[in-house]
């Protein structure tokens, strides 16, 4: 086998002319399409999810220093990107670049890993709006059986107070379904659903920051870094174990 075919690269040329031969995909999002999808990837679920919970049991007020030195990591990120685009102004994002800078079977890599990293964020959303849905229902009146509501083979609590294995988390089964469903139907439907779920987004947190600062006590500011009790880690990573299974086990089911 011929080790050097792996390392094989494509020119910029090669690149720009594959693209302009008609064979790639159609540029159908304009600039605010693409606006809309930097907020939204920005704005997720977490933010929503875990911020309180991190701040309150945690970190305090502190964690805006996690903010800080997360949106320096994205500037970086996206100074990288810009350089990407300005090198080879294809479609192919970081797997373009790197079939023309270390080879193919580096390109190989890093595609894979892309899929990995948008099946997974994927997932992780869709747990993030099973819960809100199972709590927006029993608001309702209408609770969801808890055996439809957690990974498959984790431990949940019954009304009754007792313990058994969840089947499958039914709503973000329904979520990834329904999401697969909308980009079958395109990219331009889904751009447009997508900018109308970032206006809905930014309007709850534009309607959060008016109404909550009003209640802001200064009091809890001190201490801004809380002593280390030892235990954050060991917090951190049983919940982000529970978490990747719930998440590989919720595509599994899809």
């Amino acid at each position: 086998m011929n080790r050097s075919h792996f390392l094989e690269k494509k020119s910029v040329d090669e690149l720009q002319a594959e693209a302009s031969t008609g064979e790639t995909l159609d540029r159908a999002l304009g600039a605010f399409d693409l606006i809309s999808l930097g907020i939204g990837c920005i704005i997720g679920a977490g933010i929503f999810v875990l911020t309180g919970t991190a701040a309150a049991k945690y970190a305090g007020p502190a964690i805006t220093i996690s903010f800080i030195l997360a949106g320096i990591t994205c500037a970086f990120a996206g100074l990288c990107y810009a350089e990407f685009a300005s090198l080879l102004p294809v479609a192919g994002s970081a797997y373009t670049y790197a079939y023309a800078t270390l080879g193919e079977i580096f390109a190989w890599i890093i595609g894979w890993d892309l899929l990995l990293e948008y099946a997974l964020g994927a997932a992780t959303v869709a747990v993030g709006w099973s819960g809100y849905a199972v709590s927006f229902l029993k608001d309702l009146g209408i609770v969801l059986p808890a055996t439809l509501t957690a990974a498959t083979g984790s431990q949940v609590m019954l009304a009754d107070g007792s313990m058994t294995q969840a089947v499958l988390n039914l709503p973000a089964v329904g979520a990834i379904a329904v999401i697969s469903l909308l980009l079958i139907l395109g990219i331009r439907e889904s751009a447009k659903f997508n900018s109308i779920i970032v206006i809905v987004k930014l309007i709850v947190i534009l309607a959060f920051l008016a109404f909550g600062v009003w209640h802001i006590n200064s009091a809890n500011w001190t201490p801004f870094i809380p002593a280390n009790t030892g235990k954050f880690g060991e917090v951190w990573f049983q919940w982000h174990s529970q978490r990747c299974w719930s998440y590989i086990l919720c595509l599994h089911r899809v």
